[in-house]
């Protein structure tokens, strides 16, 4: 599977990609063209399968919540509708105490209504993104935080990918005490809900925007989200976060976008690009913690040569490591639906549920390592699978 954001046109390039996840559900949840679900009866075995889907259950100790939270930053417009400022949409995911809340919603029906009519896949229930199990429950009480306050992880997703897409990641982050906060970063994802009853497209998708211009973007967004929960945790209904203990982890564009933030605001402490072309750098060295986690792609020399840019950038901390067999979804809860639909690609042999367990691994290792000063976890999580490979030693 190829790396989506590659230099040049993220939007068109990762709206494929998403496209071809989609439409390859058709098989998986339509049948055959000329069947009754093809022409939009749903069939009973695919609703079967789809409303037994789940996603991996977090290993943590701690009972997992989530909220939901709209921030609007008026000092800035909107690249893509500069009719209006900045709007951010974002997931909180958060240790809680145990609760008989409802369990939350993957998507809503009408976001995933919305996301499969963007990609044009017909054929198919209208809820069926909604269909997935998740483990948090919807707004439970906090448990109490620490004197010191909870370390605060921030998710950025691909372009043209709902921040739902990394659901796994965060619930696995907040069953080990983190607090997460998925961005859905505005008119770039097919749906954003919004609480006046608004439901935003993708507008930058029309626009197939350069990489840096919406790197710059998001990391833009990023600050602007950390320094809001930081003054007003209340306003979410969340306990204090530490502001020494701020990370920023992205997957595709999402990482591009961390290793901007992370370049430009000396308010993160650490960050992660899970498989993403970096597309800015070269202007001043990043001396804080950083990791590069790529599909298999990236253990071949020269395969990205932004890598070995941004590598060569990177002063502090730093770690380089490929999953072998990986391919570029593998890093997010779509690497499940690829695997069920057959349409992986030949390159991704690693199987969904590995590629999962092992970004689970190594992420939460990363962060315990630089942000909980709890040892050198990352090496040797890294030792223990022979999938994961070291580069750039």
């Amino acid at each position: 599977m190829p790396n989506v954001m590659g230099a040049g046109r993220p939007a068109r390039r990762c709206a494929a990609l998403v496209a071809a996840l989609l439409l390859a559900l058709v098989s998986f949840g339509a049948g055959a063209p000329g069947t009754a679900a093809a022409r939009g009866a749903p069939a009973p075995a695919a609703d079967a399968a789809w409303a037994a889907s789940a996603l991996p259950a977090p290993t943590g100790a701690l009972p997992v919540g989530v909220r939901t939270a709209h921030l609007r930053d008026t000092s800035r417009r909107d690249p893509w509708n500069p009719g209006r400022y900045r709007e951010l949409a974002l997931s909180l995911w958060y240790p809680a105490l145990p609760s008989r809340a409802p369990r939350a919603s993957y998507v809503t029906a009408r976001e995933s209504a919305l996301i499969l009519r963007f990609h044009r896949v017909e054929g198919v229930p209208a809820d069926l993104l909604g269909r997935i199990r998740v483990h948090a429950r919807t707004a439970p009480p906090p448990l109490p935080a620490p004197a010191r306050g909870l370390p605060l992880v921030l998710l950025s997703p691909g372009f043209a990918l709902p921040r739902s897409s990394l659901t796994g990641l965060a619930e696995e982050l907040a069953s080990r005490g983190y607090a997460v906060a998925a961005v859905d970063h505005a008119y770039e994802a097919p749906a954003i809900s919004h609480p006046d009853g608004r439901v935003t497209g993708c507008l930058a998708c029309r626009r197939h925007p350069e990489g840096a211009r919406v790197a710059a973007t998001r990391a833009a967004d990023l600050r602007f989200v950390r320094e809001r929960l930081l003054r007003s945790p209340g306003a979410v209904g969340l306990p204090r976060f530490d502001p020494s203990r701020v990370a920023v982890v992205g997957h595709s564009m999402g990482g591009a976008a961390a290793f901007e933030a992370l370049r430009t605001d000396a308010g993160f402490a650490a960050a992660a690009n899970l498989d993403g072309t970096v597309h800015t750098g070269g202007r001043s060295p990043v001396d804080r913690p950083f990791l590069l986690l790529g599909a298999g792609k990236h253990g071949r020399p020269g395969a990205d040569p932004t890598w070995q840019r941004a590598w060569r950038d990177l002063t502090g901390p730093r770690r380089w490591l490929s999953v072998r067999g990986a391919g570029h979804l593998s890093f997010t809860d779509y690497a499940r639906l690829l695997e069920r639909t057959g349409t992986a690609g030949e390159e991704v042999t690693l199987g969904a549920a590995d590629a999962g367990r092992i970004t689970r691994e190594l992420v939460v290792a990363f962060l315990d390592e630089r942000l909980r000063r709890y040892g050198p976890r990352l090496d040797t999580a890294a030792r223990q699978d022979p999938e994961v490979l070291t580069h750039g030693r």
